[in-house]
């Protein structure tokens, strides 16, 4: 299992000491949500942040881009340091492009599905992409509660990657704790994204991550 742990929960006033803390506690990616306030509610980070990322720690900065036209940023956040780049599938008609345009920029390239969004959206895309992302949440907040219906979709992609003969990884992103991580896990993810489980949990980092992988 690989953990990505989203900084949208960590204290922000001791922004390095966690992420140091993250990178001891054995988390594989830092998961970067960038939301616009138009696609989603919330409002985060540009790509002037993920430099400030590099300095503090090594572990790959997996960016995800909850934004209107992301094919108009995706190369600032390359060239600021992301490794992968994961867009929706819903606000972009021309995904397929910018997709192609993401692995151009020499960044791995994902697909996201919100939870309205049927499994099968994403088939034709396959051979083009390097992970599919599905929402476990309505995504635009942290710390909302795993949608359980969402399992059958989650089992669903990973049928769909497994007869592909491409290798694609399935990340799975929202309400994932130590509950609700073994569900995933059995339904398929190869990838599991926790933000309040790891950076608000009572016990510290280290212990949420512990609790995360022993569950």
């Amino acid at each position: 299992m690989i953990i990505s742990s989203s900084i949208i929960s960590l204290n922000f006033l001791l922004f390095e000491q966690e992420l140091k803390l993250s990178e001891q506690a054995g988390i594989d990616w830092l998961h970067i949500d960038v939301m616009d306030g138009q696609f989603v509610p919330n409002i985060t980070i540009g790509p002037m942040f993920l430099p400030f990322c590099k300095k503090a720690t090594n572990l790959p900065l997996d960016v995800h881009l909850m934004i209107n036209h992301p094919e108009n940023h995706i190369e600032a956040f390359a060239k600021a340091g992301a490794d992968s780049l994961s867009i929706h599938i819903e606000n972009n008609p021309h995904v397929l492009r910018t997709v192609q345009n993401i692995k151009e920029l020499g960044c791995k390239a994902g697909i996201v599905l919100n939870p309205g969004t049927p499994a099968e959206a994403i088939t034709e895309l396959l051979p083009f992409v390097d992970m599919v992302l599905v929402m476990s949440v309505n995504p635009g907040f942290s710390g909302q509660n795993f949608l359980p219906e969402m399992l059958p979709k989650i089992r669903k992609i990973r049928k769909y990657l497994d007869l592909s003969k491409h290798k694609i990884l399935l990340q799975v992103d929202g309400g994932i704790n130590k509950d609700t991580v073994s569900s995933v896990i059995e339904a398929g993810a190869d990838v599991i994204v926790a933000a309040t489980a790891i950076y608000k949990y009572p016990e510290g980092i280290k212990a949420g991550v512990d609790a995360l992988r022993n569950s």
